[in-house]
């Protein structure tokens, strides 16, 4: 069974910083490309991130570059996402998500991040 584990997400100050991770089994990690989805109540799903499983390409969104850097361990059967210089429009739940033929075809259940003073 494929399961998507996100952790890492809380309540950070603007201008901080949190390392969300997920944990991937159930299927060969190293064989996907993987992203991280958003989701605010304002702008519904917003792609954030990804990295291919082989070349390492990797593409973020206009609104996290610079500040955000995607990430994966194989030998861990982890994707991560380095969230710094956070903004309150940064709050949303975030989602890992395994990419195959184009779709995201498994989700985590995501992790929360509030982004407030």
């Amino acid at each position: 069974e494929v399961q998507l584990v996100e952790s890492g997400g809380g309540l950070v100050q603007p201008g901080g910083s949190l390392r969300l991770s997920c944990a991937a089994s159930g299927f060969t990690f190293s064989n996907y490309d993987m992203s991280w989805v958003r989701q605010t109540p304002g702008k519904g799903l917003e792609w954030v991130s990804f990295i291919n499983n082989g070349d390492g390409t990797i593409s973020y969104a206009d609104s996290a570059k610079g500040r955000f850097t995607i990430s994966r361990d194989n030998a861990k059967n982890t994707l991560y996402l380095q969230t710094n210089s956070l903004k309150p429009e940064d709050t949303a739940v975030y989602y890992c998500t395994r990419n195959d033929l184009g779709s995201y075809d498994y989700w985590g259940q995501g992790t929360r991040v509030t982004v407030s003073s």
